[in-house]
């Protein structure tokens, strides 16, 4: 008797150590070192962002997905400078050659300081440093929980007439206003449907 009775107990405690997962299962943390959200939702909602270079050259591709705390932003390239560079989303969806300008400033809907160091910070827009290896290959993600891609909202990236991936040419410091001191725009793409 005492038999059965243990058996139903330890499944139950086998069961639930099988769902509690890991620390870093909790936290986000990918391979990339950047947290990321979890939770995604339908598969169907996400836009994939294709990034070029000055020379129109594809450097990346970028997979944003809705998920219940904003986005998940996925960043494959390839063919970018060696290094830590700075990575945002930028107000408008245009990505003119060669400096990227045509992008504005970060997307900032709320009116923040830049920067997550900073106390009146971050951007909407502003998103982890990436790392380059030494071969120009990048994989990362990051969460951006201030952003949606539910249209007809105030942090839209689908807002009337898109918002745009760049990457920058330096790390950003997350503080100095207005970009983090990132430097020179060197690859762009536009989030649109």
């Amino acid at each position: 008797m005492k038999k059965w009775i243990l058996f139903p107990g330890l499944a139950f405690v086998i069961v639930l150590s099988a769902c509690a997962g890991t620390e870093a299962d909790k936290e986000g943390v990918q391979d990339s070192g950047i947290e990321t959200a979890g939770n995604f939702t339908d598969e169907a909602d996400k836009v994939e962002v294709t990034l070029y270079n000055r020379d129109k050259q594809k450097v990346g591709t970028s997979i944003i997905r809705p998920v219940y705390t904003g986005v998940k932003v996925t960043l494959e390239g390839s063919d970018l400078p060696p290094g830590t560079h700075g990575f945002h989303i930028h107000e408008n969806g245009v990505c003119e050659a060669p400096d990227f300008k045509s992008a504005g400033g970060h997307f900032n809907p709320t009116d923040a300081r830049h920067g997550f160091k900073h106390p009146q910070g971050p951007h909407a827009g502003d998103l982890p440093n990436i790392e380059v290896d030494e071969d120009g290959d990048v994989f990362a993600d990051a969460a951006a929980e201030m952003v949606t891609l539910e249209k007809g909202k105030n942090n839209s990236l689908l807002k009337e007439g898109g918002t745009a991936l760049i990457i920058h040419a330096d790390a950003d410091d997350y503080e100095s206003q207005p970009s983090g001191d990132a430097g020179e725009r060197i690859a762009c793409g536009v989030i649109s449907e």
